[in-house]
């Protein structure tokens, strides 16, 4: 998000620091390219072996920004909603495929001033694409709880961790994911969108974990905007790292696990409501567990490949979102110690995307 320094809400000053961008990052890895209103600005890492690696890239693309807009009196910050910004004081990108999105979706599209963080995951067999897309579904909840961080919207405590989750599966496509059985499905289905017109090509599934064509990538999109590198990595550590299980099990003939959809579908709306403090269905059988406990139950199977994808630490650190209840509990603390004045919490997210420790200080203060 790009925000006033003064007053914290949104300014509109994309295109022009885009133009100042676009010469000077050519050669880079990482891109900063425009996003559907002209408040926001997305950075995208290239191709990393590691969490590391994609870190990084996010890092020297966030300082390449700064350069921009700090004499601009403009501050950067990253979470799932602005506190107290309203949709009608957005402006719209200028971009055709973002005009006739709007045209489409009309109010719900006017309203998403929503901010995500993007995971892709190379995957070495297109067949293994869908039974992993499947399995992602359990753990859903898991990846929004720990990156939830709008509770807040247009001025106003809406009472969920991750309002942006529920707001963003209005749009068409959006959402969770169809369970299909196979890539023909898949295929199926893409032909059957784009011959009746509800989408020009892949690019516009918009579910939360999705295949991705074009990279030859599961993507998961349940994510919420993240306001420190740290908790950036540990999402994208653990991210990594089901699709790798998943995969292996997949090599050694095995069934991987999977939850009916109406139990996916009532997990992603505990996740959003309550976050970090959420029970959620397990299993096949209704199995129900706090999302805290599994997750950690997860983090100790999965730690042997955490450690040879060398993203260990990283992995690790997701201990520290759960000890602490991550963005939305931070932001609901500082506003409620600040008798409710939104502006102090706009404040402490650009504090915390500023100030908050690089992805190499905070894992040297690990201990693993």
């Amino acid at each position: 998000m790009l925000a006033d320094r003064e007053t914290g809400d949104l300014v509109p000053r994309a295109p022009e620091i885009l133009d100042q961008l676009e010469d000077k990052t050519a050669l880079e890895r990482f891109t900063v390219t425009g996003e559907l209103l002209t408040n926001t600005v997305e950075v995208t890492s290239g191709v990393g072996h590691t969490v590391a690696e994609a870190v990084d890239d996010i890092a020297d693309a966030i300082c390449a920004l700064r350069d921009e807009t700090e004499p601009r009196g403009v501050e950067i910050l990253c979470a799932g909603s602005h506190p107290f910004a309203q949709w009608f004081d957005q402006e719209v990108t200028d971009k055709t495929r973002y005009h006739s999105l709007i045209e489409r979706t009309q109010w719900w599209g006017r309203n998403m001033m929503i901010w995500g963080i993007h995971v892709h995951i190379g995957v070495d067999d297109v067949e293994k694409v869908v039974p992993i897309v499947n399995a992602l579904n359990v753990y859903l909840p898991h990846l929004q709880a720990l990156s939830a961080s709008s509770p807040f919207w247009a001025g106003e405590r809406t009472g969920y961790a991750s309002n942006r989750a529920l707001v963003f599966q209005q749009l068409p496509t959006a959402g969770l994911p169809w369970q299909l059985d196979s890539w023909g499905d898949f295929e199926s289905y893409l032909d059957d969108m784009v011959r009746t017109g509800v989408m020009a090509d892949a690019s516009e599934v918009r579910w939360d974990i999705r295949p991705a064509p074009k990279w030859g990538t599961v993507e998961i999109r349940a994510c919420d905007g993240m306001s420190t590198l740290p908790e950036l990595a540990a999402v994208a550590s653990l991210a990594q790292t089901l699709v790798e299980h998943f995969s292996r099990l997949l090599d050694e003939g095995r069934e991987l696990p999977g939850i009916p959809a109406w139990y996916a579908r009532e997990n992603k709306w505990r996740a959003a409501r309550y976050g970090l403090d959420a029970r959620v269905i397990v299993d096949r059988e209704g199995t129900q567990r706090p999302v805290v406990d599994h997750l950690r139950e997860t983090m100790e199977e999965l730690a042997d490949v955490a450690l040879e994808l060398k993203c260990a630490k990283e992995f690790a650190s997701l201990e520290t979102i759960l000890a602490t209840g991550g963005s939305s509990a931070r932001q609901i603390a500082v506003a409620e110690a600040a008798d409710g004045d939104l502006r102090e919490v706009v404040q402490h997210l650009i504090r915390e995307f500023r100030g908050g420790p690089t992805l190499r200080e905070h894992l040297a203060a690990l201990r693993v």
